[in-house]
């Protein structure tokens, strides 16, 4: 199938995740996790997740896992997919939060905020994808990276677009203009 099944309006958590001395995380806007919110069909490819993003202005998208170390992007936003498997993810660094997604999760990832994947099933696979197909920068909160990822963090712009809601999502929800 080339679209999926279904989208529903699942629980939505939100976390402010805040600056630990080694990644800068984001004060102003809250990680966005859309638990269930896929319904996709047995024939469904990963490509049907991408294609609603794209619809929604997310774009520069890929299929693939999530990196096994803490990485932040200071230059763009990042929603996560997960098409099959499940996986735990460590959110904010060393000390941060983790949780567990699966088939149908969506996780919306604001600029600066550390990610980690610490235990994929065999068989997990997500997709991924960029507000107005920005490319990314991998910063690993090393020695020398800040005050200037600090600074891009500020200046990247808020999406007009839910990437899987559109104009009526969680994202234009909860996150607003400082």
């Amino acid at each position: 199938m080339n679209s999926i099944s279904e989208v529903i309006h699942g629980h939505v958590s939100t976390d402010l995740l805040k600056d630990d001395g080694r990644f800068p995380n984001n004060e102003h806007l809250p990680l966005l996790i859309y638990k269930g919110v896929l319904r996709l069909h047995p024939d469904d490819e990963p490509d049907c997740i991408l294609a609603l993003f794209e619809k929604n202005g997310w774009s520069n998208g890929w299929k693939n896992g999530i990196y096994d170390y803490h990485h932040y992007h200071s230059n763009t936003h990042e929603v996560l997919g997960i098409f099959c498997g499940t996986a735990e993810l460590q959110l904010g660094g060393p000390s941060g939060t983790c949780v567990e997604l699966d088939r149908g999760d969506v996780i919306v990832i604001p600029a600066g905020v550390a990610h980690k994947c610490l235990k994929p099933s065999n068989d997990f696979l997500c997709t991924g994808a960029y507000p107005e197909g920005r490319d990314y920068d991998i910063n690993q909160g090393r020695d020398g990276e800040r005050p200037l990822a600090d600074e891009r963090i500020k200046n990247v712009p808020i999406p007009h677009l839910d990437p899987v809601f559109g104009t009526e999502g969680p994202l234009t929800q909860h996150w607003k203009q400082t």
